[in-house]
């Protein structure tokens, strides 16, 4: 829906063609200090995108279980596919060395699956498929780009990893990681599984530099922790690699800018889901 003058100043808009119409309202919306016409929430997700490139990889930042991310993330691919624009579309819920560069265009979701080697029971496909599929179909390549389970073992070890986040970025990564875990945690286990995390972001992000192409983006799908440009995937991209982080948010709570800030370059809100809570499988194990 556009954004409306006030009834007043709509009183003393005189009688223009309609693409004068339409243009006063465009401005005095803008006069009006109101962006939604542009950039808002009911934006379609090709003009939101848009607005953030160009740029050599874009990261979308999901929570998993929102069916409304997903479908955000469809369109995206559609939309920079339809336009050429699209060089990979990179995925946090396949391991690296899986790709779909081999098959062709009218491949089955079987043979996709197959080709990234999918985890149905980690990642549904019926949430999955629909955006891959869109990849497939426009003929871009579905890289894995996850640290492959073989080598989590050797990461948690790797003490390499404990400096590739200066001081304070890693002490959040810590606290990322026993808020991630409910703190249920125990503690000796906190910077080994921190080593695991950094890892993932670090395997993701020369993930994106071999799959970047002049004049196109990388599309990196993963969860909103791994996206943050203060802590995941853009702090291990080297300099000349531009990127912007989107953060999809499902619903939003008090702490949200605060949490956002500096952290991502948009951040795209869909409804909020029914509460749930995610800590209680793990208390009772």
């Amino acid at each position: 829906m556009l954004c409306q003058p006030s009834p007043a100043r709509a009183a003393r808009l005189p009688l223009l063609p309609l693409f004068a119409v339409v243009a006063a309202a465009i401005a005095i919306a803008s006069l009006a200090g109101c962006s939604a016409f542009f950039d808002g929430p009911n934006a379609p997700v090709a003009r939101r995108a848009a607005a953030l490139l160009p740029a050599d990889a874009l990261i979308l930042g999901e929570q998993h279980d929102a069916a409304e991310h997903h479908a955000i993330e469809r369109e995206t691919v559609e939309a920079l596919a339809g336009q050429g624009k699209l060089a990979a579309l990179l995925l946090e819920m396949a391991e690296e060395g899986n790709s779909t560069a081999r098959l062709d265009t009218a491949a089955t979701d079987a043979q996709v699956q197959a080709a990234l080697g999918w985890n149905d029971k980690a990642w549904p496909w019926q949430s999955y498929g629909p955006v891959v599929m869109a990849a497939v179909r426009a003929g871009v390549p579905v890289i894995g780009a996850n640290l492959p389970r073989a080598r989590m073992k050797n990461a948690m070890t790797d003490v390499s990893l404990d400096v590739q986040l200066n001081g304070e970025a890693y002490t959040a990564q810590q606290d990322a990681v026993r808020e991630g875990h409910c703190k249920l945690l125990p503690e000796p286990q906190i910077v080994p599984m921190t080593r695991i995390q950094v890892g993932r972001d670090r395997a993701m992000a020369q993930a994106i530099v071999k799959a970047r192409q002049p004049g196109k983006t990388v599309l990196l799908i993963s969860g909103a922790g791994h996206a943050t440009k203060v802590l995941g995937v853009p702090q291990h991209l080297p300099t000349d690699v531009s990127v912007k982080a989107v953060r999809l948010q499902a619903g939003e709570s008090s702490d949200d800018d605060e949490d956002n800030k500096g952290a991502y370059d948009a951040v795209w809100r869909t409804p909020p889901l029914p509460p749930k809570d995610y800590c209680a499988s793990m208390r009772t194990k």
